[in-house]
């Protein structure tokens, strides 16, 4: 009986191990391709960054630098190295469980923005080098392609209280949300047309609001 515990503090300490190691190894990684690019950002030079040997950074990253470039991704949008589904983080079960669509969706423009604020920088640096780098252009296709599929939680939560408008499905309602929360627009608006951050926030929350709820439940308090 006593060697279960025992056996589980390990397990755990291995897990803790080994997300110090992949946070550790994504904040190099994130730092060198923000300052230097993504092609002059060497696997040598991160594991030096990081304090590992580089087959340790394969090893944490599968799939060679494109599986660095995930990891760093990764690590950035959720803002730690454990495992936990965007679905399954506090900010996100807290949106779920209010009640008020309109609140709802003024939660979801603010935590919206802090990606946009956080991973912005590194999409922005990983789409520059995406053209000459197949894997690389895979993953940015493969993360646009689970940002729609995850554009279907807020909608299909929209319609499990009966808040969307008339006639719109929700999957017509995903593809909304997916194409209002892209980074290009986030950028284009705050970085071209000069809008704050704040107004970017205001603005998308409305019309998310505008967009996909029932007239009846869209008054703004």
């Amino acid at each position: 009986m006593s060697e279960k515990p025992k056996r589980r503090y390990v397990s755990d300490l291995r897990r803790q191990n080994a997300e110090a190691t992949r946070l550790r190894i994504a904040e190099a990684a994130r730092t060198l391709m923000l300052e230097r690019g993504y092609a002059a950002t060497t696997m040598a030079d991160v594991a030096q960054a990081a304090g590992v040997v580089v087959q340790t950074l394969y090893s944490a990253c599968p799939g060679g630098k494109p599986g660095l470039a995930k990891v760093v991704y990764d690590v950035t949008l959720a803002g730690d190295a454990q495992p936990i589904p965007q679905s399954a983080r506090p900010q996100v079960q807290a949106i779920i469980a209010e009640p008020d669509p309109v609140q709802k969706l003024s939660m979801f423009a603010a935590m919206a923005v802090m990606i946009f604020q956080r991973v912005g920088p590194v999409h922005r640096v990983l789409r520059a080098a995406a053209a000459a780098d197949a894997g690389l252009s895979d993953l940015l296709a493969s993360t646009e392609q689970q940002r729609l599929v995850g554009s279907r939680g807020p909608a299909e939560d929209l319609a499990a209280i009966g808040a969307l408008r008339i006639g719109l499905t929700v999957e017509r309602a995903a593809d909304q949300i997916y194409a209002l929360t892209s980074f290009e627009l986030f950028e284009r608006l705050t970085e071209i047309c000069g809008w704050s951050v704040g107004d970017f926030q205001d603005w998308l929350a409305r019309i998310l609001a505008e967009a996909l709820l029932d007239p009846a439940k869209r008054e703004w308090r």
